[in-house]
């Protein structure tokens, strides 16, 4: 990993273009897709109630419309869950860590979020486990506020500023106070506000309502849109590139699909299914363009520019488990991140083994 005075005098750098030389969508609103939704309320509206038969699977999906996120929807879109004889039920919540709050508090069964809070319940002695890993990266990027790119050049910048996030103690969250530390700073240097994802955090960093927030796709492309021009970014683990320039790793589990340890260990049958269902479609973005994964996917996520939503897709591939497996590796690189970002977390002892699991997507 680069030194931390190598971080704090690298240059800020530009947005580029994906693939197609103009930015994504209209602003999500403008097509009415969520942005996000308080625990219990379903978002997509694409539920399959009846569809299948056993009892309703609820799972609590922490920004349905960002692009981490996708596997979940697009196994609902075709038809896998239904095939594997599942009737599931997917409710878009705001951020990672109301989807979390969610299932702790009963009213989801399984949370499609990040594999950092399996390790962060175990330092609370909550016992979650994920078991199928949907993302090599965490997708994420820092991105500046038109009216503050003449001020914000460098995570050192952000010293006093507000930089938005999905929500508090959300994986967004993290990953700020993780580079402040990394860059010599103190967690508390910068103020966190939450702004949701989709068209509420598109509307917030446009409108300076934040100084600076970290966004996931498509969100970022969509803010490209409605600024006109490329947001200016400061850190970025879009890329597998990325990825290693700021943690250090090929591989960094993310998007995936946990529960609680008890849930796993009564519902097995049901967890495999599941399990089944994100790799077949796993491998299914891997086979398929991002054409032909945008047509899938409900038509309001593009914003009203499938050509565009489908080059984000196409570029994003990369950043996809292909087979649902976690890595020894990429447990360790995460648990190192959160003992920086997590006070929670630290230095307390944290058996990886227990967090995750493969038996189910072997």
């Amino acid at each position: 990993m680069n030194h931390p005075e190598n971080r704090r005098s690298r240059r800020l750098r530009r947005f580029k273009p994906l693939a197609a030389a103009a930015a994504l969508v209209l602003a999500l609103a403008a097509c009415g897709a969520p942005a996000s939704a308080p625990p219990g309320q379903q978002g997509s509206g694409e539920a399959q109630d009846g569809a299948a038969g056993g009892d309703k699977i609820v799972i609590g999906v922490g920004g349905q419309t960002l692009l981490t996120y996708m596997p979940t929807t697009l196994a609902q879109q075709l038809g896998y869950y239904e095939d594997e004889g599942l009737n599931v039920e997917l409710q878009d919540l705001q951020g990672g860590s109301k989807a979390l709050t969610a299932m702790l508090g009963g009213s989801t069964d399984v949370t499609s979020g990040y594999y950092e809070h399996t390790i962060q319940m175990q330092a609370k002695n909550q016992p979650i486990k994920a078991f199928v890993d949907m993302g090599l990266s965490s997708g994420l990027a820092l991105v500046v506020a038109p009216d503050q790119e003449g001020s914000i050049k460098s995570v050192a910048d952000l010293k006093g500023k507000n930089v938005g996030v999905t929500s508090p103690g959300s994986s967004t969250d993290m990953f700020v106070k993780y580079l402040l530390s990394e860059n010599g700073m103190n967690k508390e240097d910068a103020s966190v506000s939450a702004i949701g994802a989709g068209s509420s955090a598109v509307a917030a960093v446009e409108n300076g309502q934040v100084d600076a927030a970290v966004m996931l796709e498509p969100d970022v492309t969509v803010l490209a849109k409605r600024l006109g021009k490329d947001p200016a970014i400061i850190e970025d683990v879009r890329t597998l590139d990325g990825l290693k320039e700021v943690f250090g790793t090929d591989a960094w589990p993310s998007s995936s699909l946990y529960a609680k340890t008890d849930w796993l260990e009564q519902n097995p049958e049901d967890a495999k299914k599941l399990a089944s269902a994100i790799k077949r479609t796993l491998e299914y973005i891997q086979t398929h363009s991002g054409k032909e994964i945008a047509a899938e996917m409900p038509e309001k996520y593009a914003g009203g520019d499938v050509d565009q939503y489908a080059t984000v897709i196409e570029e994003l591939k990369a950043t996809l488990s292909k087979d649902g497996a976690f890595t020894e590796e990429g447990a360790e690189a995460v648990l190192k991140t959160q003992r920086i970002a997590n006070p929670e977390v630290g230095e307390k002892e944290i058996d990886l083994s227990t967090t995750y699991t493969n038996e189910f997507v072997q």
